[in-house]
């Protein structure tokens, strides 16, 4: 389920201490994707349908072999509790 609007996502991004930013390394076809998707997905940023979408998949290329080629830049919020600030 989305969580955010896209007018949410813009004001969210402006809090830059919530902001993670994050890097998943393995070998080929190990479930990269699939992990950065499913983060995504549980941030609220894509509905639940992580591994279907696979939004690091941007080029035409990676979408016809079903393969990761380049590497995406993905940054997650991450909101913080009052005792960890």
């Amino acid at each position: 389920m989305v969580k955010f609007t896209v007018e949410e996502l813009r004001r969210i991004m402006d809090m830059k201490h919530n902001i993670r930013n994050t890097s998943v390394i393995a070998h080929v076809d190990h479930g990269k994707s699939t992990l950065t998707d499913s983060l995504v997905a549980a941030a609220g940023i894509i509905a639940q349908v992580a591994g279907d979408v696979r939004m690091t998949d941007t080029r035409q290329d990676e979408a016809e072999h079903g393969i990761t080629i380049k590497s995406t830049g993905i940054s997650l919020y991450y909101e913080m509790t009052e005792e960890f600030l």
